[in-house]
């Protein structure tokens, strides 16, 4: 293949074939069916989900919260290309800036449509708290969707070449801020004992690498299905698998490092305790579903040598898979279970009120959370499969010479 920038020969999706349509209707349905379960939710109010006062964030926050992390993660395919100059990367650039947008809007949907009042938003934009990270956040979202629009454009204009790296470099840097803003809104939050530290922001950076990379893998390996092109090469398969176990390695050394840095602290060790051993469903989820499931066997999958490239594709996309839901089990661990430990309002002190001071608080899960939930997976695969019809995204061939 053609390995300069401007001569790579690229198409869009083949809107004949049978696959697709059922991708594309098949991803429309899981949107609708969130939609459904978000107009239930608005309509009947939030008693009906398995939300508190005390767990505010439920598992809709979860699935949002993956899929924002992980958007940050799908664009450094395209950046390895472009900001670190490796070129057999970079065919791989528009369909990674398309997925990072796809699933960026994925996660935002869900955001939108679990405020309760998601028709007052207006008024949340126009007025802006700007000591809030979450007020801050708005602007990084918005940056994030404006700086990967003119990456692609520079990668789809070739009177645009003038600005390739420049935007590149951009958006590379943006997706750093906007992932560590994303950890900030937990870094900063010094109610919460599990939440508050400073590894939040550095941990996530390192998720959104595994979960990005592993989103994209997905992408690819069903476009290969879809269209019945023999990518990527076997090279660029090895350096795939490879980099998602050293990425997926990160992740889980972060991840390490944040509990044990956290155990090591009296104040909270308690919450510690709680997350790792005396709650069955976050132990389980923690060290079965993230560590095993989504970390360590994902890993072996990866680096286990393979005779065939089938075969390597098959371990890769399972590998990629197990990645996806190791994360959303981290996601739930972190999310609900530092809103289900109870907040020390007096330290040191016993409190015990009618109001379950002090108590653990259970959360169930409801069907429309869980459905709001997957439905933003299908917002990021309508919009990845629209967009691969609609410009051409698709490299003739991802081997290389």
């Amino acid at each position: 293949m053609q390995t300069s920038h401007s001569t790579i020969q690229y198409h869009t999706l083949e809107g004949k074939n049978v696959g697709n349509w059922i991708a594309l209707l098949g991803f429309g349905a899981v949107a609708g069916v969130g939609l459904l379960a978000a107009l239930y939710m608005e309509h009947n109010g939030h008693w009906v989900t398995g939300m508190t006062n005390h767990v505010v964030w439920g598992m809709p926050h979860v699935f949002a919260l993956f899929l924002i992390v992980a958007s940050t993660g799908a664009l450094n395919v395209a950046s390895i290309g472009s900001v670190f100059e490796k070129t057999p990367y970079r065919p791989f650039g528009r369909l990674s800036g398309l997925t990072a947008l796809g699933l960026q809007a994925g996660g935002l949907a869900i955001l939108v449509l679990d405020l309760g009042r998601s028709d007052r938003l207006i008024t949340f934009v126009t007025h802006l708290n700007f000591t809030s990270i979450f007020a801050l956040n708005v602007f990084l979202y918005s940056g994030f969707f404006g700086l990967v629009i003119l990456y692609l454009w520079t990668m789809m204009d070739h009177r645009m070449g003038h600005a390739y790296r420049p935007a590149a470099l951009a958006a590379f840097t943006w997706r750093l801020i906007l992932t560590t803003g994303s950890g900030s809104i937990f870094g900063f939050m010094i109610s919460r004992s599990a939440y508050h530290s400073t590894l939040v922001a550095p941990l996530f950076l390192a998720l959104s690498m595994s979960f990005g990379l592993a989103c994209y893998i997905l992408v690819m390996l069903w476009l290969q299905v879809s269209t019945g092109k023999k990518y990527p090469s076997p090279e660029l398969l090895r350096r795939l698998r490879i980099l998602l176990a050293i990425l997926v390695g990160v992740s889980l050394y972060f991840v390490v490092v944040h509990h044990l840095t956290n155990y090591y602290v009296a104040e909270r060790r308690d919450v510690e305790k709680f997350l790792l051993f005396q709650n069955g469903t976050f132990a389980w989820l923690l060290w079965v579903g993230f560590g095993i499931v989504g970390s360590l066997l994902p890993m072996l999958l990866s680096l286990a040598p393979r005779n065939t490239v089938g075969s390597a594709k098959v371990a890769l996309g399972v590998a990629s898979a197990m990645v996806v839901a190791g994360g959303l089990c981290f996601m739930y661990v972190f999310i609900v279970g530092g809103e289900s430990f109870p907040v020390e309002l007096f330290p040191g002190k016993i409190v015990s009120s009618s109001f379950f001071d002090g108590v653990p608080v259970v959360y169930t899960p409801s069907l429309p959370e869980l459905l709001l939930g997957i439905g933003g997976f299908g917002v990021a695969g309508l919009l990845v499969t629209v967009g691969l019809w609609a410009l051409p995204m698709l490299p003739s061939s991802f081997a290389e010479e």
